[in-house]
C-alpha cells in the first residue's frame, strides 16, 4: 500500500502505558494490515514518565509514515490528547482506541465496516464489561446523564473505541471550548449514529488512569460542558423550596393558633430547619454557577488545549494537516517494538 493516502487513521492517547505499548502496536499493525487499506496509527504521548515516549519514537522509526508519534510537553488529559491526534489525521475514517488493551485492536475492522454503511459516528458497547463494580456503576450514571442531556440514546459513552467520519472530526476541530468530551461533542454534529458490541478484556498491565476524583471531575465536566439543564433544575428546585417554605409557614401559623407557642418549642427549631434548607439550596446553586463561570473563564482566555513538543514518524513533505501522499514504506524488524 505504498504511495497511498491513508484511508483509515487510528488515534491512540498514551499516558504511562509502556507495559502495554509493545503488544498494542504489534496487534494494531497486524489488524490494520488485514483490512487491506492504507492506514496510519497516530500515538499521542500525553506527558508520560515511564518510557512510553521512547517506545513511540522507536516505533515511528521502524514504521515511518505509518506510525506517527505526537509528543505533548506535559499531561493535558485524554480528550485533549485525542484532539491533538485528530489534528494530524488524514484518513476518511478515524478510529480512537485506548492504549490499555482492554479494548482489543482486533475490533477495529468491525467499526470501520459499520462506518462504511454510511454512519457518521459508530460507538461501541463493551460486552462483557471487565471492570470493577464501582467503575460499572459510575459509568452507568454518566451514560444516563448524557442520554438525558443530549437526547442521543447511546448505551456506552465511556468506551473510547469509536469510529468517526472525516467531516465529524473536522467539525470538532473547529470548536474552541477547552472542556471537551469527544463522544458527546461528535454526536452534536452527527446525523446518523449507531453502536455495536465489542469485546472487552481485563487490564493485564499498568493501572487505570481514572481515580475516584477524576471520575467526579468528569461528571461535573459533562454536566456543565454540554448543557444548561442543571441551571433549569435549580430554578425548579428554588420554586419547590419556596412553595414548601410558604406552605410550612402557614401550617406552623395555624398550629400555633390552635395549640399555642409551646407546640413547637416556640418555633426555634422549626426556624433552624427552614434556614438549613435555604442555606443548602443556596450553596448548591452557587456551586453549579461557579462551575459555569469557571468554564466561561477558561474559554475567554482561549489558551490552547495542548502544546505539541515534537512530531515523529511523519514524512518531511507532510504539512501541518498532513497533505502529502502518506508513503507507507515499512521497515520491519524481527525484534518488534
Amino acid at each position: 500500500m505504498e504511495n497511498q493516502q491513508p484511508k483509515i487513521s487510528i488515534v491512540i492517547p498514551v499516558f504511562n502505558e509502556a507495559a502495554n505499548l509493545g503488544e498494542l502496536l504489534v496487534r494494531c499493525v497486524k489488524t490494520c494490515d488485514g483490512m487491506e487499506r492504507a492506514y496510519e496509527i497516530i500515538l499521542v504521548d500525553d506527558g508520560s514518565s515511564d518510557g512510553s515516549r521512547d517506545i513511540i519514537e522507536a516505533a515511528s522509526d521502524q514504521y515511518p509514515g505509518v506510525i506517527i508519534g505526537v509528543l505533548l510537553n506535559r499531561n493535558y488529559g485524554q480528550h485533549s490528547a485525542i484532539m491533538a491526534g485528530f489534528a494530524q489525521t488524514r484518513g476518511e475514517i478515524i478510529v480512537t482506541l485506548d492504549a490499555d488493551l482492554q479494548n482489543p485492536p482486533e475490533e477495529i475492522p468491525k467499526l470501520v465496516n459499520k462506518a462504511d454503511e454510511g454512519f457518521d459516528v459508530v460507538g461501541s458497547v463493551r460486552v462483557p464489561r471487565q471492570d470493577t463494580l464501582f467503575r460499572r456503576v459510575g459509568s452507568r450514571m454518566v451514560n444516563k446523564v448524557v442520554q438525558m442531556s443530549t437526547g442521543v440514546a447511546m448505551q456506552d459513552y465511556g468506551c473510547m473505541l469509536r469510529a468517526y467520519r472525516r467531516h465529524i472530526v473536522t467539525a470538532m476541530m473547529q470548536c474552541s471550548e477547552r472542556s471537551t468530551f469527544i463522544p458527546v461533542l461528535a454526536n452534536t454534529f452527527a446525523r446518523r449514529t449507531t453502536e455495536i458490541e465489542v469485546a472487552h478484556a481485563q487490564r493485564t498491565a499498568g493501572d487505570s488512569k481514572y481515580s475516584v476524583w477524576k471520575l467526579i471531575n468528569l461528571q461535573f465536566d459533562l454536566l456543565t460542558g454540554m448543557t444548561t439543564f442543571p441551571l433549569r433544575i435549580l430554578n425548579v428546585l428554588g420554586c419547590i423550596v419556596s412553595l414548601f417554605g410558604v406552605g410550612f409557614g402557614l401550617f406552623l401559623f395555624i398550629m400555633r393558633l390552635i395549640y399555642g407557642a409551646e407546640w413547637a418549642a416556640s418555633g426555634v427549631f422549626t426556624l433552624f430547619a427552614i434556614l438549613f434548607i435555604f442555606i443548602g439550596a443556596q450553596f448548591l446553586a452557587m456551586g453549579l454557577l461557579g462551575e459555569y463561570i469557571g468554564r466561561i473563564y477558561s474559554d475567554v482566555r482561549a489558551r490552547p488545549r495542548y502544546f505539541i513538543e515534537k512530531i515523529v514518524g511523519k514524512s518531511q513533505l507532510t504539512g501541518k494537516q498532513g497533505t502529502d501522499d502518506g508513503r507507507h514504506q515499512r521497515h520491519r524488524s524481527s525484534t518488534g517494538f
